[in-house]
């Protein structure tokens, strides 16, 4: 096994394929920049919502949406970690945008590569959440290239609410990138 605090670039000069797992509050520009790193490295990012909104979107119920959002999640995150694995386990680097609100759920994720061979850097982006809700509300009536549904502002603060932030312990002999 290797040291996983070691840059992404040395991760490439030994031969390592890298998981770039992107994670931070809603509306913290993670689509941007995935699409953004995903350009500059020619891979695609596997974004969980665009998954739930091609698959479920015709399906979501007007009550008790959290519930069966978490169940649908979870099944669309086991997919996209096996065609991750895949794609690692073929020398290619993989980006991914899961949406992984609780620490738990996070080294849950760190632990199923730590039992790999490949390396991963965990992308951390930040802002405040006057910001972040300011972009929601943009995102919801320009519908752009990010645009996979509608989060409304009770949706928002309840993600928001939820999210438990990256601390020391998650960085704790991790590649970890804070963007802000």
């Amino acid at each position: 096994m290797f040291d996983r605090a070691v840059h992404p670039i040395a991760f490439a000069r030994l031969g390592v394929a890298i998981l770039h797992i992107i994670e931070g509050p809603v509306g913290a520009g993670k689509t941007t920049y995935g699409a953004t790193l995903g350009r500059k490295l020619s891979m695609p990012p596997l974004v969980l919502d665009r998954w739930m909104a091609t698959l479920f979107r015709a399906d979501r119920p007007d009550a008790d949406f959290w519930t069966w959002y978490v169940e649908r999640k979870a099944r669309c995150i086991e997919q996209i970690w096996k065609i991750s694995k895949d794609l690692l386990d073929c020398g290619h680097d993989v980006i991914v945008e899961l949406g992984l609100l609780k620490s738990a759920q996070r080294f849950a994720l760190y632990q199923r590569v730590d039992v790999t061979e490949h390396g991963y850097c965990i992308h951390v982006l930040e802002a405040p959440r006057d910001e972040r809700l300011r972009r929601i509300k943009q995102r919801n009536e320009t519908q752009g290239d990010t645009f996979t549904m509608i989060v409304s502002e009770d949706l928002f603060e309840l993600a928001s609410d939820e999210w438990e932030p990256v601390g020391a312990a998650e960085c704790k002999g991790r590649n970890v990138l804070f963007v802000s």
